[in-house]
């Protein structure tokens, strides 16, 4: 799947921070969210590793894509209130690849859950995050 310009552009007017980190959209709806982020040396940690606050920034604009569109009647937008991150694999070369999707949708928060994986589809994380709603 490739990005999707019209959808990235978007994200990147909402959010300028996903411009900065490099963010790419590839789909976007109600019921997920697919984005990716290039490896590149200025994202490393030490041995070459794809820095973990570079994957956690990308998992935190995919859950407040998610949570935006599954917005209730009247509110205005979304805020992370809470983020919980577990990495079980390092990222070397290639990208990461973020599918985010709703667990719960309730009128004051809105729960995300979202995956991590590299181009051989092989999980480097998973991102929990409980956006509030904001009126």
């Amino acid at each position: 799947m490739e990005p999707d310009p019209n959808l990235t552009a978007d994200a990147h007017e909402l959010m300028p921070y996903t411009k900065l980190i490099g963010l790419e959209v590839l789909a976007a709806s109600a019921e997920e969210v697919r984005a990716r982020l290039a490896w590149t040396e200025e994202r490393c940690t030490s041995n070459g590793i794809m820095h973990g606050g570079a994957l956690m920034s990308m998992a935190d604009a995919v859950g407040a894509m998610v949570a935006v569109a599954n917005l209730p009647e009247g509110a205005s937008g979304t805020s992370t209130i809470s983020s919980a991150t577990n990495f079980l694999r390092a990222l070397r070369a290639g990208y990461a690849h973020a599918v985010g999707r709703p667990l719960h949708r309730g009128r004051t928060t809105i729960v995300v859950d979202t995956e991590l994986h590299d181009d051989e589809g092989r999980l480097l994380g998973r991102v929990t995050q409980t956006q509030a709603v904001l009126s």
